[in-house]
């Protein structure tokens, strides 16, 4: 079973899906950063590692069901000339409920509703808040699974690609989320790319399909522009600092 890894273009192959699932996996981490701050704060980390290691162990299950992964493209039934297949309403499922956890979101934010929260509110989040961190990665990683189907034969090397890619994103999740949790415009800017994505799903959902490129490089340029605008903010106030204390 493990020859398998013998030979060459097996490695590529299992690059190439590491590569995908990290790529498809930014709007997850995103997501994660800005719900893990619903629970408590010596909690956050846990409940992100708890969430994606469940969620790993889903995405593991739905590769060694492959047949069932395919049927899900098959369409069900029509509604007002649509063909909706199952993959479809669970993207029309998750992009309603990521348009609308994304507006909940970015109210709270700007509504300061957070600040006033209760502690033992925040606390009694962790298992919704990991249920949420599953649901979302299912839905996104839904694609990348189906692309995985066509691209690679062995479920073994899917397997491989995916777990190295949920390390990755075990990883890195404690540091974007304290990044982006360390300053105000990025929450909103991350909800705001929640939105999008929203959006990009259920425009899959109802048969739209939006290259999803030029999204990604929007949202990049977004990021590069306001990363440009906060080391400015800072270097200004370490300036005032100086002219303020010159000793």
């Amino acid at each position: 079973m493990f020859e398998v890894f013998l030979r060459p273009e097996s490695w590529i192959a299992v690059a190439t899906l590491t590569l995908l699932e990290i790529v498809l996996g930014i709007d997850n981490i995103v997501f994660i950063a800005i719900v893990s701050t619903r629970v408590a704060e010596d909690k956050q980390s846990l409940v992100r590692k708890v969430g994606l290691s469940v969620a790993l162990l889903l995405r593991i299950l739905l590769l060694l069901t492959l047949s069932w992964i395919i049927r899900l493209e098959k369409p069900l039934f029509s509604l007002a000339n649509l063909d909706l297949s199952a993959k479809a309403i669970i993207m029309l499922g998750g992009g309603l409920f990521l348009i609308s956890k994304a507006t909940i979101e970015i109210y709270r934010k700007t509504e300061l509703l957070e600040v006033e929260e209760a502690p033992e509110i925040r606390t009694a989040a962790f298992w919704s808040i990991v249920f949420q961190i599953v649901f979302l990665d299912v839905i996104f990683s839904l694609e990348s699974i189906i692309t995985a189907v066509g691209m690679v034969k062995e479920v073994l090397l899917m397997v491989t690609a995916v777990t190295l890619a949920m390390v990755v994103m075990v990883t890195f999740a404690d540091l974007v989320s304290k990044f982006i949790n360390q300053h105000a415009s990025l929450k909103i800017l991350a909800l705001s790319f929640l939105l999008l994505i929203g959006v990009l799903l259920v425009a899959e959902g109802t048969g739209y399909h939006l290259p999803r490129g030029y999204v990604y490089f929007a949202m990049f340029f977004s990021l590069f522009v306001q990363l440009l605008s906060i080391r400015y903010e800072t270097r200004v106030r370490k300036l005032k600092a100086r002219a303020k204390n010159p000793d």
